[in-house]
């Protein structure tokens, strides 16, 4: 045997160990250090210890509200304080993204029933568009609600028609509330119906038996079993809210800030001290409820039962007593008013967006395509050229894949089993879950791109590295999500079978595991792809000042800029390339919905 054959035979024994390294290294290096960075960016000034600027943000009843003496010592404040700012801007982001949930829990919870108790035309295909809002760009869908609910938008145009007077919803809280359940309750929607297809009918069916109503029979057996799932929901949108920037940048700005867009503004403002001790504050709390969400996700699997869902009902029965009942059509005119409201919190805004971008003061028109046309071919190097940045998303999704695939696909083996030291290994790799965009980013920044002393020799990286990095640490989780749960459900029979012939742990995985999860694996690389194409948090921080300007960068800047016609023709353009993006993945790969 050759040396070289010799280490191919060592390095395929241990394979898995050396690539479960080797994402630690990267997720120490492109991940933590960053993180860490900003940590002590918030008790660091002028490379000593200095806890001045933490003590006065702590301290401040801006940022605390009531609060904040208590962090002082002085309580004789509080009432002044009260009748002033009692939230603060930590309280009022919390207090929006409880909001949110309120609205997102109350606007999917309808869309799970129908799903899951009744049977009707394009159900499976509705069912799949509720992964949707994670692949569309948040900053898109800001575009879209400017377009619908904007001074000459459908909505208010109805209102006009109708006599009731314009809707002045931009720039308000509802505004980022119904966005924020555009994004959501889609979540809520998909976690309740897979929980809903997987009760125990029997249950149900025994406590009819044993004399109880329908109503009670659903709120004291089947809603015990749902609870977790709508909590699961809530607790995630809670937290996807709370860190929320595109949204709320672009339709609060800074007049309805919450603690990112107000990281933001303090980047812009080189004031990165008072910047980290916000995001450390922000990130304490995502991290906490993160760490809440996975240890109840993992008290619940242990406690999950044998599906046995009861069967569904045909929306559109045959004439029969029950397609005459006075319940029965109740039921379904409510659910079609439901399907009305859906129809305009979920389709309007996208629809709007596409119609805007083709719509002048004189009716059709491609001006606005033309002048993304014109912009390219006459603009300067220091505007915002549509084609780079079409350019330069599609290169950073590529590179991103090929980052976050492998790591999420190591990280799935190594948690697959669910033991004690698999679910502290995932907890680890799941903090990017818990960590905004603009955390990463900032660390990024003062870190990696501005460079670090080692060995006495200043590495630095540049902005597109540094980008893809980041994308790469908020795509990766979703490919974990993704691949473990069904890692975790092959037969090890089949892996042990293919031990025993000879096979190594690497080789039973290539050749035996990952076939039979390649829905999920696909499913993954959809998404890794799509976020990255969407990611927009850490990149408005990373390409700020050069060329790597990606297309939802490009899109606020046509919004800074107030030309929402260009802006609602550079999305429309991002909404096709994620779509054709994600579509031809999905083709490549196989099945992504799991």
């Amino acid at each position: 045997m050759t040396r070289g054959e010799g280490l191919a035979r060592w390095f395929e024994r241990r394979a898995i160990a050396v690539l479960g390294v080797a994402t630690a290294l990267v997720l120490a290096v492109l991940f933590y250090y960053p993180v860490l960075t900003v940590f002590a960016d918030a008790v660091r000034l002028g490379g000593a210890w200095n806890f001045e600027v933490a003590r006065e943000v702590l301290t401040d009843p801006f940022y605390f509200g009531v609060f904040a003496p208590l962090f002082d010592g002085d309580l004789t404040a509080v009432s002044e304080i009260a009748a002033d700012q009692p939230l603060g801007l930590v309280g009022f982001t919390a207090y929006q993204a409880l909001l949110s949930t309120i609205a997102s829990v109350a606007l999917g919870l309808p869309g799970a029933y129908v799903l899951a108790r009744y049977e009707f035309p394009g159900r499976r295909t509705i069912r799949s568009l509720t992964i949707l809002p994670f692949v569309l760009p948040s900053i898109m869908v800001a575009i879209g609600f400017y377009a619908f609910f904007g001074a000459n938008g459908p909505v208010n145009d109805l209102l006009a028609a109708l006599g009731v007077g314009r809707l002045s919803m931009l720039g308000t809280l509802e505004a980022i509330v119904v966005a924020h359940a555009f994004y959501n309750a889609p979540l809520v929607t998909r976690v309740t119906t897979a929980a809903w297809e997987s009760v125990d009918a029997r249950m149900v069916e025994t406590a009819r038996s044993l004399g109880a109503n329908p109503w009670r029979a659903f709120r004291d057996v089947l809603v015990p079993q749902l609870l977790p799932a709508v909590l699961t929901g809530a607790l995630l949108t809670f937290v996807f809210t709370f860190m929320s920037f595109p949204i709320v940048l672009a339709l609060g700005g800074f007049q309805l800030a919450t603690v990112e867009v107000w990281v933001f503004s303090l980047v812009q403002q080189l004031d990165y001290a008072e910047a980290a001790t916000l995001a450390v504050v922000e990130t304490v709390v995502s991290l906490a409820l993160t760490y809440a969400y996975l240890t109840y996700e993992s008290r619940q699997s242990a406690n999950s039962r044998a599906a046995n869902p009861p069967p569904r009902k045909r929306f559109f029965p045959s004439v029969s007593a029950d397609a005459g009942s006075l319940i029965a059509g109740l039921e379904r005119a409510a659910i079609l008013a439901y399907a009305t409201v859906a129809a305009v919190v979920f389709v309007g805004p996208i629809a709007s967006m596409v119609v805007e971008s083709v719509t002048g003061p004189n009716g059709l028109t491609l001006q606005y395509y033309r002048f993304l046309v014109q912009r390219q071919v006459e603009g300067a190097s220091f505007q915002t050229l549509p084609g780079v940045a079409v350019r330069n998303s599609l290169l950073f999704g590529a590179a991103t894949l090929l980052v976050a695939l492998p790591m999420g696909v190591t990280v799935s083996v190594l948690t697959a089993r669910g033991g004690r030291w698999e679910r502290l290994a995932d907890t680890a790799a799941m903090a990017p879950l818990a960590v905004s965009g603009v955390v990463v980013g900032l660390g990024m920044l003062r870190g990696l791109v501005f460079g670090v002393e080692l060995f006495g020799h200043r590495v630095q990286v540049d902005g597109p590295v540094a980008i893809v990095a980041a994308h790469a640490v908020a795509a990766y989780p979703f490919v974990v999500r993704n691949v473990s749960p069904l890692l975790g459900g092959v037969d090890r029979s089949v892996v042990e079978s293919a031990r025993a012939l000879g096979a190594t742990r690497v080789r039973a995985l290539l050749d035996v595991e990952l076939p039979l999860v390649a829905a999920g694996v696909a499913a993954g690389a959809a998404f890794a792809f799509a976020i990255s194409i969407g990611e927009f948090d850490s990149t408005v921080i990373l390409a700020t000042g050069s060329s790597s300007y990606t297309m939802p960068v490009a899109v606020e800047r046509y919004i800074g800029n107030r030309t929402l016609g260009p802006a609602t023709a550079m999305g429309t353009v991002l909404l096709a390339v994620t779509s054709l993006s994600f579509v031809v993945i999905d083709r490549l790969g196989g099945r992504w919905e799991v």
